[in-house]
């Protein structure tokens, strides 16, 4: 059974820092692209972050330069280093590994940013 666990997120004032993780268990990790969403109280579920299987990273436009998504293979885990933050970065965030016919997804983690 497929498992993505998700931690690091809390509350952290404007222009701080926060590590995100996220534990894959029940895949074959590796060869999963990992994708990094997150979706603020009353907004669509967006995408933030993704990584594929050789390490290749895309960003949206509103975290780039400010956040940095990687992996560890040999760790079955997933990372969003996110720095600079700002209150619009206030959501619940969400691991995915994805590939073709296979989908799963994390339970979220509450990344909130305020002073």
């Amino acid at each position: 059974q497929a498992t993505l666990v998700e931690s690091g997120g809390g509350l952290v004032q404007p222009g701080g820092s926060l590590r995100l993780s996220c534990a894959a268990s029940g895949i074959p990790f590796n060869i999963y692209i990992m994708t990094w969403y997150r979706q603020a109280l009353g907004k669509p579920r967006e995408l933030v972050a993704r990584i594929t299987s050789r390490g290749t990273a895309d960003y949206a436009d509103s975290v780039k330069d400010r956040f940095t998504i990687s992996r560890d293979n040999a760790q079955d885990t997933v990372y969003l280093q996110m720095n600079s933050l700002t209150p619009e970065d206030t959501a619940v965030y969400y691991c995915h590994a994805g590939l073709p016919g296979r989908s799963y997804w994390g339970q979220g983690t509450q990344v909130t940013v305020s002073s």
